[in-house]
């Protein structure tokens, strides 16, 4: 919309503010504080903030603060910009903000995301790069300038002052239900604004608009309260509302294409955006080789036993355009931040090359979201629950428990050999709130025992959990070469808890042996996560001393703070693994691959092959899972290898555990599986 077809600033008196802004405040649990005559609040009240603008607009006040809830759950973020260079709680966002930092899209260490000796990805990953500055469309992704328009305020107050950015997202939400020629007025029915809640949405298809309204008035209707990131307290009261839908059409979107066995959940905005399978020559090579994902027959020939989460480290538009790239990786899902679309681009059935580790590639769908692990943007609430729809339904669908065993970061997922280790990626950082995600997932972290039950979880309160880490302005994207000199990051809200060598918190970090081989302590640098615990891990107790709790990490004790007054984890049962009597240690895999004499002579054996850790005998760690010992035999385009297409079992069984930040495997005959209760140091 160009702002020559918008209507006018509204104006309204003074007095007739004060009423209407009084009479909705009566009815919530705050009253409403005087407006100026600009239409801001004098008083901090984030309740009253909303009452004053929903007045000023005459937008209904549940209406503002669903689509508030919607864009941020009512938080600042410190002036920070999410993904999509959306700012403050109503998300106003600056496409400028997107325009100008370049994509980086996957581009990261030197993973080979297939992660298959057998057969090792042949494409230069940096050559398929996207082009910088390649973004959505425009129109998705600028109202800060309208804001600015229609309220009067700079884009800088609406970006930085909670209360002027409610007042632009109130002024966009006014702008769009008179465009649409519905009532506006504070007091008008709740149910005739739907169509200007799918125009907020930023949303360019039908689908996405109306998913974005839905989950708006959803929320209404259950309503909410909670605290947000700068302390203050705000409540929607529930009220059932049955939305008037009729509006949709005029907002003139084109519908996705949603064709039938598309793997989505139907009230998600979803699209079939295939991945390519076929064949290339390798640039100035005669090599023909093929690309991006391989075949597969899931679960039917391999149980699905993983959903990996990614964030792209580049924006939805180009990260869409890699994806169909014969040359390139292949992923089966893609999450657009402004609005939590979804891109669906290889069927479950199949393998991606996602992950980095072909065992787990194999047994799991990968799911990327549009985002930056390390850059200091927010992953927006639209899309977090989008994704919590889709995994929960994924889950559900091929019975893939809803725990942080099976529902894993790439950041969990192990290197394949001692080699790999170093270079595996670590999205989607410690910045992603799994608590909430599995809040919205219906999948809690609860409390299931006790100290003397041997086992905790971490929960760290993601709000006020802010760990001090640096060199958030070194990543991608948009850094030059030579990177400056690394800098604190702003202290944000954090999944991770900071482990230590001993339980003070002046004691050196905790080393892990694939990322600092020369023993040091790992560090707080922002992609440096050898060092840290993420939310909804479960790990074996190993010691409590005061205010702090100890945890068996990578072989050896690691320390992080958790006092009763302000708990970071929660005490949990379960089992745990100890090798054998007799073995001094036993050694830890990336991955779980049959014994040789499991392999048909067509089919060249795996190596079975140790990471770098030590597993010793008086150490404990948490059992994820017995899994079977396989191998899924894909190396050729059409399956005309010997033997392709065929999954390799063996006689061994593996337990998975959470043995540091990433998952790993211990072969079931070196250890002893107890319940976590038994031997527990408390």
């Amino acid at each position: 919309m160009h702002l020559s077809a918008l209507p006018p600033r509204r104006r309204i008196l003074l007095a007739a503010a004060v009423a209407a802004a009084t009479a909705l405040a009566t009815s919530g649990p705050t009253a409403a504080a005087p407006l100026t005559v600009a239409g801001t609040t004098d008083s901090p009240d984030r309740q009253q903030q909303y009452a004053a603008a929903a007045a000023e607009y005459g937008v209904p006040q549940s209406v503002l603060l669903g689509v508030s809830y919607l864009e941020s759950r009512w938080d600042t973020h410190s002036g920070r910009p999410s993904t999509s260079g959306g700012y403050g709680p109503m998300h106003l966002t600056d496409a400028q903000q997107v325009a100008s930092t370049p994509s980086s899209a996957h581009v990261d260490e030197n993973e080979d995301p297939r992660g298959d000796e057998s057969r090792p990805l042949t494409v230069d990953l940096t050559a398929a790069a996207a082009p910088s500055g390649d973004t959505l469309p425009v129109a998705s992704l600028q109202t800060l300038d309208t804001a600015a328009d229609l309220t009067g305020v700079s884009k800088e107050t609406l970006r930085d002052d909670a209360a002027a950015n409610i007042r632009g997202g109130a002024a966009l939400l006014a702008s769009y239900q008179q465009k649409l020629g519905g009532p506006v007025g504070a007091g008008s029915d709740p149910a005739a604004w739907y169509g200007a809640v799918a125009r907020y949405s930023g949303a360019d298809t039908e689908d996405a608009a109306a998913a974005f309204a839905d989950e708006v008035y959803d929320q209404i209707g259950q309503g909410a309260s909670r605290t947000t990131d700068d302390g203050q307290r705000v409540t929607l009261a529930a009220a059932a509302v049955t939305p008037d839908q009729s509006g949709l059409h005029k907002l003139g979107l084109r519908r996705a294409e949603r064709p039938d066995g598309l793997e989505c959940p139907v009230r998600l905005a979803c699209e079939w955006i295939p991945a390519p399978y076929g064949e290339y020559t390798i640039p100035e090579t005669t090599i023909v080789d093929y690309g991006n994902y391989d075949i597969g027959n899931r679960p039917a020939q391999q149980k699905l036993e993983y959903i990996i989460i990614h964030d792209t480290e580049g924006y939805f538009g180009p990260s869409v355009r890699l994806v169909q790239d014969v040359t390139y990786l292949g992923w089966h899902y893609t999450l657009r931040s402004v609005d939590g679309y979804v891109a669906q681009h290889i069927k479950a059935k199949d393998v991606g090359w996602q992950a980095g580790n072909w065992y787990v590639n194999a047994k799991s769908i990968g799911i990327e979201h549009e985002g930056f692990a390390g850059h200091g943007t927010w992953y927006t609430e639209a899309m977090y629950r989008a994704s919590a729809k889709l995994v929960r339904h994924l889950a559900l669908r091929f019975q893939i428990p809803l725990d942080r065993q099976h529902i894993l970061g790439h950041d969990n997922v192990p290197g394949i050999t001692a080699g790999n280790v170093a270079g595996m990626h670590w999205d989607p950082g410690p910045y992603w709130d799994w608590s909430h995600y599995f809040d919205l997932m219906k999948a809690p972290f609860h409390s299931t025992g006790t100290p003397s039950t041997g086992l905790v979880t971490i929960d760290p309160d993601f709000a006020t959990n802010k760990p001090a880490f640096y060199a958030c302005n070194q990543q991608p994207p948009g850094v030059p070469k030579p990177p400056p000199p690394a800098e604190p990051c702003p202290l944000r809200g954090s999944s991770s808890v900071i482990l230590r060598t001993g339980p003070s918190p002046t004691a050196p970090l905790v080393n892990d042996l694939g990322l600092r081989p020369n023993g040091t302590p790992n560090t707080m640098h922002i992609k440096d996560h050898g060092a840290r615990a993420s939310a909804g891990q479960t790990y074996a107790l190993a010691g409590i001393q005061g205010d702090w709790t100890a945890i068996w990490y990578l072989g050896q004790k690691a320390w992080f703070y958790n006092p009763a007054s302000a708990p970071t984890a929660k005490w949990a049962n379960g089992f745990v693994v100890t090798p054998k009597p007799g073995k001094t240690t036993i050694p830890v895999y990336g991955r779980a691959y049959p014994e040789r004499a499991a392999y048909p002579a067509t089919i060249p054996y795996q190596a079975i092959s140790p990471l770098q850790y030590t597993f010793p005998a008086g150490q404990r760690y948490a059992v994820g899972g017995v899994l079977p010992g396989e191998y899924y035999r894909a190396v050729s385009f059409d399956g005309s290898a010997p033997d392709d297409r065929t999954v390799v079992r063996g006689e061994n069984k593996y337990v998975q555990v959470q043995f540091g930040h990433r998952v790993m495997y211990v072969n079931l005959d070196d250890v002893q599986i107890t319940p976590a209760s038994v031997g527990s140091p408390s």
